[in-house]
């Protein structure tokens, strides 16, 4: 017994080792590449962009469903993007509430009958409407499908060759449009798809659609999911941009090529994971065809989006986000360790593999394993000190690095109390808050195989106004 206990210790503390230097090398990337970023972004040449009649129109999707209380700030919040050509297209995935009537009265939308491209698959659309307050407004009916269905709806409806999906819920800064469309502008052959950052909205003054005033949320659970965002997108989605190897744009907010959409299929509904899937299936259409492509993933464009505040919200939450990255990887496992993926095959879906869908396992039972042999005395206390060193204490370190990149943005968290409170939690959330969600991806993980495929439900409380 107490051999095989030592023995899947160490097999433990390597997993740490290895996984803490995958970590240092997209946090080294991460400096690097935010650098360069806002070299490029003092520059300039937004200015540019929004006046020249080149800049690429763009389709703005937003599916919605039963957004009756705030589905109107957030078409107005649209209107006020700062971008030269693009329409807006709001897509009612069968609500049940007045979501519908309130657009039609906010926007005196009226039906037209306009035929419907059927380029991607999408439940039947019922009605399109068109406002003759806001000219580049349409607004699609369609019956219930999902989030993915009415993205299809979205795209077959759409006029331009990009278009961005954005949740509903969702405020975009005012120039992201702009900065995220700037890969396509600059290497518009090979750019098929980029995203920018999702920041946590909560704590924040919110006026007429806008972040008025950065805040550090007050709840704590909100406050430990601002750390882990600013960790995810600067520290990791960032890196694994470097490498060529992004395998996830949020569907809170994405620009994508139509036609490279299009030829993959849509986004498909047999996931909980829309947004992954698609993104993987769009390197696996241009490996295949010998295509040299860009997926990016630029630090600066900004979107908010409201965090879970209780605890039960955020499991369902990450329960639906880890089942999906598992379904993603389930469809795509023929690309997994192949060179033909290049550094996708090769890196970014082992890794998952390795990390995300063996590493919560490890982590519970690593954690239980090394508590027993503390308790039973079979340990020294050497390998005490670097388990925890690398379990706990490089996460502490990853956590504060990606707050000082936050710091290195002009639309970081400049206040000290914000600063320092997001240290404290810093700190704070590795001891208890990660061990939790490695223990919530494996209970996503046996709902995975027990085929559960519900999206769940999250309570909204509503961006603050004062």
């Amino acid at each position: 017994m107490i051999p095989i206990l030592n023995v899947f210790n160490h097999i433990v503390l390597v997993y740490f080792l290895a996984i803490n230097a995958v970590y240092t090398l997209l946090l080294a990337l991460s400096f690097r590449a935010s650098r360069q970023e806002m070299r490029r972004t003092a520059l300039g040449g937004f200015d540019s962009m929004l006046r020249s009649p080149l800049t690429l129109p763009v389709s703005v999707l937003m599916p919605a469903y039963n957004e009756e209380k705030s589905i109107v700030e957030a078409v107005n919040a649209l209107r006020l993007l700062e971008y030269g050509e693009y329409e807006i297209i709001v897509v009612d995935d069968g609500s049940t509430d007045g979501m519908l009537r309130r657009l039609i009265d906010a926007f005196d939308l009226h039906p037209v009958n306009r035929p419907q491209r059927i380029n991607v698959p999408c439940a039947p659309v019922s009605a399109v409407y068109l406002s003759r307050q806001v000219p580049n407004l349409t607004v699609i009916s369609k019956a219930n499908g999902g989030k993915a269905d009415a993205l299809n709806a979205g795209i077959n409806a759409a006029r331009f060759p990009l278009f961005c999906a954005i949740d509903a819920d969702a405020i975009l800064e005012p120039k992201a449009l702009l900065r995220v469309v700037r890969p396509f502008m600059v290497r518009p052959r090979e750019t098929v798809a980029s995203s920018g950052i999702i920041r946590v909205a909560n704590g924040c003054r919110v006026v007429d659609g806008r972040v008025t005033e950065i805040r550090a949320p007050r709840n704590p659970l909100a406050t430990l999911q601002v750390v882990e965002y600013l960790r995810a997108f600067l520290g990791n989605r960032t890196g694994w941009s470097e490498l060529k190897s992004l395998f996830v744009i949020s569907g809170a907010f994405g620009v994508f090529k139509r036609d490279a959409v299009i030829d993959a299929g849509g986004y498909r509904k047999r996931t909980v994971g829309e947004d992954m899937d698609l993104v993987l299936r769009l390197h696996q259409q241009a490996c295949d065809r010998g295509e040299r492509y860009r997926i990016m993933y630029i630090p600066d464009p900004v979107v908010w989006t409201e965090a879970p505040e209780q605890l039960s919200a955020l499991r369902r939450q990450r329960n639906r986000w880890h089942r999906g990255l598992l379904q993603c990887l389930r469809a795509s496992r023929s690309m997994i360790g192949r060179p033909r993926y290049r550094t996708l095959g090769l890196l970014g879906l082992p890794y998952n593999l390795v990390f995300e869908v063996i590493g919560p396992l490890l982590e519970v039972t690593g954690f239980a394993s090394v508590a027993i042999a503390i308790a039973m005395g079979y340990i020294s206390f050497t390998f005490v000190a670097l388990f925890f060193l690398m379990a706990v204490g490089y996460g502490i370190f990853l956590s504060i690095s990606a707050i000082l990149l936050d710091q290195m943005s002009p639309g970081g968290f400049t206040g000290p109390n914000d600063l320092r409170r997001l240290l404290f939690y810093a700190v704070l959330e590795n001891f208890g808050y990660r061990q939790l969600q490695a223990l919530w991806r494996l209970g996503a993980t046996v709902d995975f195989f027990r085929k559960k495929h519900s999206w769940g439900d999250m309570r909204r409380k509503g961006f603050s106004t004062t």
